[in-house]
Protein backbone atom coordinates (compact mmCIF):
# COMPACT_ATOMS: atom_id res chain seq x y z
CA UNK A 1 0.00 0.00 0.00
CA UNK A 2 1.51 3.39 -1.29
CA UNK A 3 1.40 6.06 1.45
CA UNK A 4 -0.22 9.72 1.57
CA UNK A 5 3.45 10.75 1.14
CA UNK A 6 4.71 8.40 -1.34
CA UNK A 7 1.59 8.82 -3.42
CA UNK A 8 1.83 12.38 -3.32
CA UNK A 9 5.27 12.25 -4.14
CA UNK A 10 4.43 10.39 -7.18
CA UNK A 11 1.83 13.06 -8.00
CA UNK A 12 4.51 15.55 -8.08
CA UNK A 13 6.71 13.25 -10.22
CA UNK A 14 4.19 12.46 -12.98
CA UNK A 15 3.28 16.63 -13.00
CA UNK A 16 6.67 17.49 -13.22
CA UNK A 17 7.26 15.06 -16.13
CA UNK A 18 4.50 16.15 -17.92
CA UNK A 19 5.04 19.68 -17.70
CA UNK A 20 8.88 19.10 -18.88
CA UNK A 21 7.14 17.09 -21.86
CA UNK A 22 4.15 19.77 -22.95
CA UNK A 23 7.30 22.16 -22.80
CA UNK A 24 9.45 20.31 -24.73
CA UNK A 25 6.73 19.08 -27.44
CA UNK A 26 5.26 22.63 -27.71
CA UNK A 27 9.15 23.91 -28.16
CA UNK A 28 10.11 21.66 -31.08
CA UNK A 29 6.70 21.42 -32.72
CA UNK A 30 4.86 24.45 -32.01
CA UNK A 31 1.93 22.76 -31.33
CA UNK A 32 0.52 24.73 -27.91
CA UNK A 33 -0.05 21.88 -25.11
CA UNK A 34 -1.88 23.70 -21.84
CA UNK A 35 -2.98 22.79 -18.22
CA UNK A 36 -2.97 19.78 -17.00
CA UNK A 37 -4.72 17.93 -14.58
CA UNK A 38 -4.77 14.52 -12.78
CA UNK A 39 -6.93 11.62 -12.93
CA UNK A 40 -7.99 8.59 -11.10
CA UNK A 41 -6.34 5.13 -11.70
CA UNK A 42 -8.75 4.24 -14.66
CA UNK A 43 -7.50 6.90 -16.55
CA UNK A 44 -3.73 7.88 -17.73
CA UNK A 45 -1.88 9.63 -14.82
CA UNK A 46 -2.17 13.41 -16.36
CA UNK A 47 -4.72 15.12 -18.83
CA UNK A 48 -4.03 18.03 -20.85
CA UNK A 49 -4.94 19.75 -23.98
CA UNK A 50 -2.80 19.62 -27.43
CA UNK A 51 -3.87 22.54 -29.36
CA UNK A 52 -7.76 22.85 -28.46
CA UNK A 53 -7.94 18.53 -28.01
CA UNK A 54 -8.11 16.57 -24.67
CA UNK A 55 -4.84 14.49 -24.51
CA UNK A 56 -4.07 12.12 -21.53
CA UNK A 57 -0.58 11.05 -21.18
CA UNK A 58 0.52 8.10 -18.93
CA UNK A 59 3.49 8.54 -17.26
CA UNK A 60 6.60 6.73 -16.44
CA UNK A 61 10.09 6.86 -14.96
CA UNK A 62 13.46 4.83 -16.10
CA UNK A 63 15.59 4.12 -13.94
CA UNK A 64 18.89 1.88 -14.49
CA UNK A 65 17.63 0.01 -11.18
CA UNK A 66 15.49 0.10 -8.20
CA UNK A 67 18.52 1.24 -5.88
CA UNK A 68 19.44 4.05 -8.46
CA UNK A 69 15.78 5.45 -8.53
CA UNK A 70 15.94 5.01 -4.56
CA UNK A 71 19.25 7.43 -4.41
CA UNK A 72 17.19 10.31 -7.33
CA UNK A 73 14.48 10.11 -5.08
CA UNK A 74 16.77 10.88 -1.83
CA UNK A 75 15.94 7.69 -0.12
CA UNK A 76 18.45 6.78 2.47
CA UNK A 77 20.72 3.80 0.47
CA UNK A 78 22.79 1.58 2.00
CA UNK A 79 26.67 1.43 1.70
CA UNK A 80 26.47 -1.96 -0.21
CA UNK A 81 23.67 0.57 -2.35
CA UNK A 82 26.14 2.77 -2.91
CA UNK A 83 28.67 0.10 -4.26
CA UNK A 84 25.82 -1.23 -6.24
CA UNK A 85 25.70 1.90 -8.32
CA UNK A 86 29.21 2.94 -8.36
CA UNK A 87 30.00 -0.31 -10.40
CA UNK A 88 26.59 -0.52 -12.59
CA UNK A 89 28.16 2.98 -13.95
CA UNK A 90 31.05 1.77 -14.59
CA UNK A 91 29.01 -1.33 -16.86
CA UNK A 92 28.58 -0.60 -20.50
CA UNK A 93 24.72 0.48 -20.39
CA UNK A 94 23.19 -0.34 -23.93
CA UNK A 95 22.13 -3.81 -23.39
CA UNK A 96 20.78 -2.25 -19.52
CA UNK A 97 19.18 1.10 -21.27
CA UNK A 98 17.36 -1.54 -23.48
CA UNK A 99 16.81 -4.66 -20.79
CA UNK A 100 15.14 -1.80 -18.48
CA UNK A 101 13.45 0.18 -21.21
CA UNK A 102 11.86 -2.68 -23.00
CA UNK A 103 10.16 -4.21 -19.44
CA UNK A 104 8.79 -0.80 -18.84
CA UNK A 105 6.96 -0.83 -22.25
CA UNK A 106 5.92 -4.23 -21.91
CA UNK A 107 4.28 -3.47 -18.17
CA UNK A 108 2.54 -0.56 -19.98
CA UNK A 109 1.58 -2.13 -22.67
CA UNK A 110 -0.86 -4.30 -20.97
CA UNK A 111 -2.44 -1.56 -19.18
CA UNK A 112 -6.37 -0.25 -20.59
CA UNK A 113 -7.68 3.07 -20.01
CA UNK A 114 -10.73 5.00 -20.09
CA UNK A 115 -9.46 6.82 -22.69
CA UNK A 116 -9.47 7.13 -26.76
CA UNK A 117 -6.20 9.38 -26.71
CA UNK A 118 -3.42 8.07 -24.87
CA UNK A 119 0.28 8.91 -25.48
CA UNK A 120 3.14 7.44 -22.93
CA UNK A 121 5.51 9.80 -21.88
CA UNK A 122 8.56 8.28 -20.18
CA UNK A 123 10.79 10.82 -18.46
CA UNK A 124 14.62 9.32 -18.40
CA UNK A 125 15.22 9.92 -14.69
CA UNK A 126 18.48 7.56 -14.87
CA UNK A 127 21.72 9.98 -14.55
CA UNK A 128 23.60 6.77 -17.03
CA UNK A 129 22.15 7.44 -20.09
CA UNK A 130 20.89 10.54 -22.35
CA UNK A 131 18.34 11.31 -25.69
CA UNK A 132 21.44 10.09 -27.91
CA UNK A 133 21.79 6.65 -26.08
CA UNK A 134 18.35 6.03 -26.39
CA UNK A 135 18.32 6.93 -30.09
CA UNK A 136 20.97 4.14 -30.46
CA UNK A 137 18.82 1.70 -29.27
CA UNK A 138 15.63 2.90 -30.48
CA UNK A 139 15.58 0.60 -33.56
CA UNK A 140 16.54 -2.38 -31.38
CA UNK A 141 13.18 -2.06 -29.28
CA UNK A 142 10.61 -4.19 -30.01
CA UNK A 143 7.11 -1.85 -29.21
CA UNK A 144 4.21 -4.52 -27.69
CA UNK A 145 2.40 -5.54 -31.41
CA UNK A 146 -0.87 -4.11 -28.55
CA UNK A 147 -0.62 -1.15 -26.52
CA UNK A 148 -2.91 1.74 -25.60
CA UNK A 149 -0.78 4.54 -26.72
CA UNK A 150 -1.42 6.64 -29.95
CA UNK A 151 2.16 8.22 -29.95
CA UNK A 152 4.89 6.65 -27.77
CA UNK A 153 7.75 9.47 -26.07
CA UNK A 154 10.86 9.42 -23.88
CA UNK A 155 12.17 12.59 -22.74
CA UNK A 156 16.04 12.31 -22.38
CA UNK A 157 17.11 13.17 -18.96
CA UNK A 158 15.50 14.02 -15.56
CA UNK A 159 15.21 17.77 -16.85
CA UNK A 160 14.52 17.47 -20.48
CA UNK A 161 17.59 18.99 -21.81
CA UNK A 162 18.94 16.50 -24.03
CA UNK A 163 15.34 16.70 -25.57
CA UNK A 164 12.43 14.58 -26.97
CA UNK A 165 12.82 11.12 -28.58
CA UNK A 166 10.09 9.71 -30.45
CA UNK A 167 9.77 5.89 -29.67
CA UNK A 168 6.50 5.06 -31.59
Amino acid sequence: MINATSHQEKIQLEHQAAALFMKLYERDTNITMRHIWHNEPSKPDVSCYRADKKLDLEIAHLYGSETEAMAILGRDISLEMQREIAQMMQEPSENRLQNALQRLLHNKAHKRYQSDNVWLVIRNASLLWQAEDIVAIKNHLRIPEHHPFEQIWLVGDFHGESGLVQLF
